[in-house]
């Protein structure tokens, strides 16, 4: 065998699905992790500076936050992890299914761990589902403060009185209703859509959207090929696949 169809050879056993799979996953989760880490932060710094002044009122959402953040660096270890797992495992249920390997053979641990991972990425899969709809919630209610104080700035508006639009954060349950001040009308609104806190925080919380978004993708695409994969690795353990195929 040449050097030429040893490389064809060698190319054949990579699992591109899996491979850009990862490289998705990767970047889905790094955009989802550490973008969210600093939007809530710049949350945290808007709502103490401009719609809860008092520190016992929002004790509860401090703590909530710097929860989420802590699990946001257990999210981005574990799937650092888990997506080097499932691309090696790419690697040996593909090298299986083309048999590349004239002595490499199936067994049923090997394919029990594949139907695992089968499982597994299916549960994750769901659950970012829901991570991605959470996603969205922030985004939402920072486009809904930025579109008003575009509003307010409006000259296409004719507004006689704009101390009269206001945003209440209190009424999403962000905070309670009894912090004070837990709104900001006219003015005040336009300074808050004004700092940089505001803008980074809205454009972080899009991006982080679009990671896990991405993730998504990527877990999508893990399911199909170790479902695919799973499924001929078990064809081909039949001793019989030749004749029922």
């Amino acid at each position: 065998m040449g050097c030429f169809e040893c490389c064809i050879k060698c190319l054949g056993g990579v699992p591109y699905a899996s491979l850009v799979a990862t490289i998705l996953c990767f970047s889905g989760v790094a955009l989802f992790c550490g973008c969210g880490h600093v939007a809530l932060t710049g949350t945290m710094a808007i709502l103490e500076s401009h719609f809860s002044k008092v520190t016992s009122d929002h004790a509860m959402l401090t703590d909530v936050i710097q929860l989420m953040q802590y699990v946001i660096y257990g999210i981005a270890s574990f799937f650092f992890l888990y997506g080097i797992i499932l691309l090696a495992e790419g690697f040996y249920t593909t090298s299986a299914v083309k048999e590349l390997h004239s002595e490499f053979k199936t067994t049923i641990c090997g394919r029990c761990i594949s139907g695992m991972f089968v499982f597994l990425t299916y549960i994750l899969g769901v659950a970012w589902l829901g991570v991605f709809g959470f996603s969205a919630v922030p985004v939402f209610l920072f486009y809904n403060m930025w579109s008003t104080c575009a509003t307010m700035r409006s000259p296409m508006a004719n507004l006689t009185n704009i101390d009269s639009i206001c945003v209440d954060v209190r009424q999403y349950g962000i905070i309670p209703w009894n912090a004070t001040p837990g709104k900001a009308c006219g003015n005040t609104l336009g300074d808050i859509c004004d700092t940089s806190e505001f803008y980074l925080s809205y454009h972080l919380y899009i991006v982080a959207c679009a990671g896990a978004g991405a993730t998504v993708i990527a877990l999508l695409i893990y399911m199909m090929a170790t479902t695919y994969n799973f499924a001929v690795l078990k064809f081909k353990s039949r001793e019989d696949c030749c004749t029922k195929f």
